[in-house]
């Protein structure tokens, strides 16, 4: 089963982490991912831009808007995402707790499914 896991970062905290500890943490992250991969159970990661590169869509009454940015004051942002393939919950739990970037992140594990396959 895949299972979708997005990480979110408290938006003030991360600002406060220096640089340096960030680039050590792209570089474990890196390692990581790749044992993962070499695995078969990592299918996907993806780092995101800060939320102000974001544009939001909305289609109301047949008309199309787009919003530049997070469109609320937000306290946590989506930093990014990992797919992953795991037996059940509790061995995607197992994977996704020996992720580096849980010292700075809380990641969400979410159970997904293709469309077409129904739940």
């Amino acid at each position: 089963m895949k299972y979708l896991c997005q990480i979110w970062f408290d938006t003030e905290k991360s600002k406060l982490v220096p640089q340096e500890e960030w680039d050590v943490l792209t570089q474990e992250c890196i390692a990581s991912d790749d044992h993962w991969r070499e695995r078969g159970v990592l299918q996907a990661a993806l780092a995101l831009q800060a939320p102000e590169a974001a544009v939001t869509l909305r289609l109301r009454q047949g008309i199309t808007t787009a919003t530049d940015g997070p469109f609320a004051e937000i306290k946590e942002h989506l930093g990014g995402f990992v797919l992953i393939e795991a037996a059940d919950m509790e061995k995607a739990k197992a994977v996704v707790s020996t992720f580096p970037i849980l010292k700075y992140a809380s990641i969400e594990i979410r159970p997904a499914y293709s469309i077409k396959d129904g739940r």
